[in-house]
């Protein structure tokens, strides 16, 4: 018997939606995702109505729910918008008499265990299927840097775990970056990789380049810088996205080490919105650049993932591993 379920990917700024279908033999079907204003909703049940008028009022009694967050406890709290989750009461105030809430790259991890191979795209080491046993290193930078692991019994079975990898500390391997590290650290205490290896990190990269040359340093924030970076159209912007994707290659590395890896993927919007420029930047030789290690590390596949809403994907494949095996 199939089961009709919403999935929801919560974050800072959006939050989405989208019904979806478990087949009885786990196949999932996603349907047209819609994203609303987090800042449009007083709460999450207030924005759940409003996705529930969209569908035509009446919605399926089963949910799953990505949260951009930690998800233990009996309150869920988010860092960029006032909503509270309190899972307990799903059942009553969503009429979900079955629920699942994972956190977002957690689900993403679900997605990259679950996807297709037409899914993935060749970014560096042999270009290869990602092996069906072992552990896969899962990161992605967006607002942060979201990391998380698979482990894979080789015959369909796995399992996910998030993790705060991202806020490990930032190791810069040449005196560029130590310039980016010493601009940081006069702002922060401390200074995580995701403070680098982010989209907002782009920022502090370009600044701390300005710098560095004595230029003025312009107030540009960092969806311009992108745009400009990516493009070609500033050569200072570009320079600071190439050393932005060799900053990951080299966080992605650190990542494989530590977790024992036998592959690794690269998610998050941003990843998939540079993908071109990764594929062409330095990224692949910092990631192999470990040392002893780099016949180890070049005989690693690394993907990007490329499907259009892992978190919804990812949360709904998370409903079906809770509730159906």
């Amino acid at each position: 018997m199939n089961i009709q379920l919403v999935t929801v990917d919560i974050g800072g700024t959006h939050a989405r939606f989208a019904l979806a279908e478990i087949a009885a033999d786990g196949a999932i079907t996603l349907g047209e995702p819609i994203t609303l204003h987090t800042h449009d909703h007083a709460s999450f049940q207030t924005a759940w109505e409003h996705f529930a008028q969209l569908q035509g009022g009446k919605l399926p009694a089963a949910v799953a729910i990505a949260i951009a967050g930690p998800v233990g406890g009996e309150m869920i709290r988010f860092t960029n918008n006032p909503w509270v989750i309190r899972p307990a009461l799903i059942p009553e105030k969503l009429g979900a008499a079955r629920y699942t809430v994972v956190n977002d790259f957690g689900a993403v991890g679900h997605a990259v265990a679950r996807a297709g191979a037409e899914f993935f795209v060749h970014l560096a080491g042999p270009d290869q299927p990602l092996p069906a046993i072992g552990t896969l290193s899962v990161l992605g930078p967006g607002t942060g840097m979201g990391v998380a692991h698979v482990w894979r019994d080789g015959t369909g079975g796995y399992r996910v775990q998030a993790t705060e990898g991202g806020h490990v500390d930032y190791a810069p391997i040449d005196s560029i970056e130590d310039a980016i590290l010493a601009r940081l650290r006069q702002r922060y205490r401390r200074v995580s990789a995701e403070r680098v290896v982010s989209g907002p990190g782009l920022v502090d990269i370009y600044e701390a380049l300005a710098g560095m040359e004595g230029r003025a340093i312009q107030q540009v924030d960092d969806r311009t810088l992108w745009g400009l970076g990516t493009s070609g159209a500033d050569s200072l912007a570009a320079a600071a996205v190439d050393r932005f994707c060799l900053a990951l290659g080299s966080f992605a590395g650190d990542i494989a080490l530590a977790q024992g890896a036998s592959g690794v993927v690269i998610a998050g919007g941003l990843g998939l919105r540079i993908k071109d420029t990764l594929i062409k930047s330095g990224f692949a030789n910092r990631f192999t650049a470990k040392g002893r290690f780099e016949g180890l590390m070049a005989a690693l596949p690394v993907k990007l993932i490329t499907h259009p809403q892992p978190g919804l994907f990812g949360a709904a494949a998370a409903f079906a591993k809770e509730h159906l095996q």
